[in-house]
């Protein structure tokens, strides 16, 4: 690993004693299940070290009931180590991500006219660092040709394109495409139907181009200023510049080449958060992302920050969290993005979250650094 790690005592971990380290551990066996069953990750990553599944299997079959309980289970079997993610960055950065609820139909019509498409059958996934050789090292697919050969897969643009012209399979439709596009960039959504009934839009694969950040492209050009951005802002100015193919918006959009794909979930529990790259459900300001190609899910990790997580107003975030997603944009070993969970207000607290954050992680004890 190219980042610093520091061992620290879990004593120096302000707030540690105070936070609800039991709701820490509900979610830590999560992760725990899936590691002791073999879920596949719908992202694959670094394989997990022996010495964590060896916890998670200790996770599943501990008496714990109380946050104290919890406290000591991670006290016992974990070493906290500072990250410092490169010279003369002592801090990490932290971002805050959600599930949107939106509004769609099985059928196109007037009113959803925007296509959700299936993963395509000629779609390959590589898992982190494992591209192809002759490949650029920034994509993570492929198409698989008719002879087998491989080709990256087509940019948003194309994609897009081939879309209009009836190609792809539709598995939802929803009302402009700026509700697809955050649906993707957030990975997930859930969506009423006309009759009431509620369905998921679920993590499916990415067309493996690099991630852009239309937001950051607004403000470097000039047109939103740091501090004004918003995801709402965003919306607003995707909405007023040009949906249709070949505006201003659809532009900016389509400058951002990663394309991600979903599959309709029809029966979950809307209790649960969406499906992270763990392949587990995520549970809110408990569940993190970040860099499967450095850690691995499971990994524990105590954030300490000062965000407006909880209102407009910054206030202290020191909380056990756990990797259980990834994301394009995830980047580095002090990166994360925090999940926020479902609806508005959650996407408005998610949206204004990008902040310094200090990590600290916690890795098995005994395991070789």
């Amino acid at each position: 690993m190219a980042q610093a790690l520091d061992p620290v005592r879990f004593a120096d971990l302000a707030g540690f004693a105070w936070d609800d380290s039991l709701a820490a551990f509900q979610t830590f066996r999560r992760s725990a299940k899936a590691l002791a069953d073999g879920v596949a990750p719908t992202r694959p990553g670094v394989a997990p070290p022996p010495a964590l599944l060896g916890i998670a299997r200790e996770a599943l079959s501990a008496d714990i009931a109380d946050a104290g309980a919890a406290r000591a289970f991670f006290e016992r079997r974990f070493q906290p180590f500072r990250v410092t993610p490169e010279p003369g960055k002592p801090a990490g950065f932290l971002t805050g991500y959600y599930e949107p609820r939106l509004r769609g139909s099985l059928e196109s019509s007037r009113e959803f006219s925007t296509p959700v498409l299936a993963r395509p059958d000629d779609l390959v996934t590589f898992a982190a660092g494992q591209a192809p050789p002759s490949f650029d090292a920034a994509l993570s697919g492929a198409q698989r040709l008719p002879g087998g050969a491989l080709r990256p897969y087509p940019e948003r643009a194309d994609i897009e394109a081939a879309a209009a012209a009836g190609q792809g399979r539709p598995i939802l439709w929803l009302s402009d495409p700026v509700e697809l596009f955050m649906a993707q960039v957030q990975g997930s959504a859930s969506v009423e139907l006309p009759d009431g009934r509620l369905v998921r839009l679920a993590y499916d694969g990415r067309n493996g181009q690099p991630y852009s950040s239309i937001g950051r492209l607004l403000i470097e050009s000039g047109e939103i200023t740091e501090r004004e951005m918003s995801l709402a802002r965003l919306k607003s100015w995707l909405r007023a510049n040009d949906l249709a193919p070949g505006g201003r918006a659809r532009a900016l959009m389509q400058r951002n080449r990663s394309y991600v794909f979903f599959k309709l979930e029809t029966a979950f529990d809307p209790a649960d958060g969406p499906t992270g790259g763990a392949g587990i459900a995520l549970t809110a300001l408990r569940s993190i992302a970040v860099d499967r190609s450095i850690w691995a899910y499971g990994t524990p990790f105590w954030l300490d920050a000062h965000l407006p997580w909880r209102g407009a107003e910054s206030s202290a975030f020191a909380q056990l969290t756990i990797a259980q997603d990834t994301g394009s944009a995830i980047l580095g070993a002090g990166r994360a993005d925090l999940f926020f969970g479902g609806g508005d207000e959650a996407g408005r607290r998610a949206g204004d979250i990008r902040h310094a954050c200090d990590f600290t992680v916690l890795l098995p004890l005994g395991e070789p650094r």
